[in-house]
């Protein structure tokens, strides 16, 4: 029987990633509940108590200590991160942690060692649950272009872009051969974390593109500049290539006979545009008159990436109450890390490198 109480969680942190695990429990009280949150800064966490109504604590075990949660979210710096997670294990508590686990691969491998085998910590890779990239993903499954071979993603970065990839491509923990290479040219950057600059000149800003050829032969490009989350003159872009198609975007193009090539393309439903009167939503996205992705979190007014948080969210709950499998156990995160650190290795060497065997594969 399904739990219908709302699943409780403790958040461990403040900072600007943090404030995304906040706002669920206000929009969705019957779903979440916050017990409070562990602010090391006594004067950040009055902040956090005026701000969100929340208590707040300065240690974890005092905070587990005073109410329980179901579950633990880590959203501190990747320093502090892998220590907070193993303390959470020893306490016996599921653990969601920001990306990415650890800060390097010495680390990463050392958290696997010592809390790998728990099966109790998940990594809050919300990037593959964006509602594109699941209508996306709808497309691939329905097997409309094929086998897919190639995903090229120019969109977020390292270890968000390897998980996207790999999503699309349907590929687990494998290894795979990583080239990497970096140039540096002027782009005027108008907006940023703090908002619009008002600055049109153009400043040097570093590319990285790599190509990750896995092992079963598939293959990933990787394409990122620097503050492109942000920067609007550097708009997503991202193809799935399969042996009788390709997405590209939102177009979706397909052989459905010898000599019958279709062009269609996902369309999303907005509501509160013109005279529609629903309130600013994403309702849903549909791919040839039929739905591909449904947003189950309306009213909420959510962003993308805010309604990716919340079914995050959503899926933990159900898997810490063994109604639901492993959102994105810290093997996958782990994966997603050391493939975007073998980049990084590439350009170092000026050559291709390979992962190698990881502990979690």
């Amino acid at each position: 029987m399904t739990d219908q109480r709302p699943v409780s969680y403790l958040l461990v942190g403040y900072g600007w990633r943090a404030q995304f695990f906040l706002r669920p429990p206000q929009l969705f009280p019957e779903r979440f509940r916050l017990t409070g949150a562990v602010v090391r800064d006594p004067a950040k966490g009055a902040q956090a108590e005026q701000r969100w109504g929340i208590p707040t604590w300065r240690t974890l075990d005092e905070a587990v200590a005073a109410d329980r949660p179901d579950f633990v979210i880590v959203a501190v710096g990747w320093e502090a991160a892998p220590a907070i997670t193993g303390r959470a294990v020893a306490l016996g508590l599921p653990v969601l942690t920001e990306t990415p686990p650890a800060p390097t691969l010495d680390t990463l491998h050392a958290l696997w060692d010592e809390v790998g085998a728990t099966g109790l910590v998940q990594v809050a890779e919300q990037y593959p649950l964006y509602p594109s990239h699941q209508a996306r993903r709808a497309v691939v499954d329905s097997g409309l272009i094929g086998e897919v071979n190639e995903v090229e993603v120019s969109s977020t970065h390292m270890y968000h872009a390897m998980g996207i990839v790999r999503r699309l491509l349907g590929v687990g923990l494998e290894d795979a051969r990583v080239t990497a290479i970096a140039s540096t040219h002027p782009v005027a950057d108008p907006l940023g974390v703090p908002g619009w600059t008002d600055d049109m000149t153009p400043q040097p800003r570093k590319t990285v593109r790599a190509f990750v050829e896995f092992d079963s032969g598939r293959v990933g490009t990787y394409d990122f500049t620097d503050n492109q989350w942000w920067n609007p003159l550097r708009v997503d872009r991202v193809a799935v290539r399969g042996s009788l198609g390709e997405i590209v975007d939102d177009r979706v193009t397909s052989l459905l006979g010898p000599r019958t090539v279709v062009t269609t393309r996902l369309e999303r439903r907005q509501t509160g545009q013109e005279l529609n009167l629903e309130g600013a939503d994403l309702d849903h996205i549909s791919h040839a008159g039929k739905v591909v992705f449904e947003n189950r979190w309306k009213p909420g007014r959510l962003a993308d990436d805010e309604i990716a948080v919340t079914e995050l969210l959503d899926r933990v709950a159900a898997w810490v109450r063994d109604e639901g499998p492993a959102p994105y156990p810290l093997a996958q995160g782990s994966h997603d890390w050391a493939l975007a650190l073998a980049m990084d290795a590439s350009i170092e060497a000026g050559g291709p490198v390979r992962l190698g065997a990881q502990p979690w594969a």
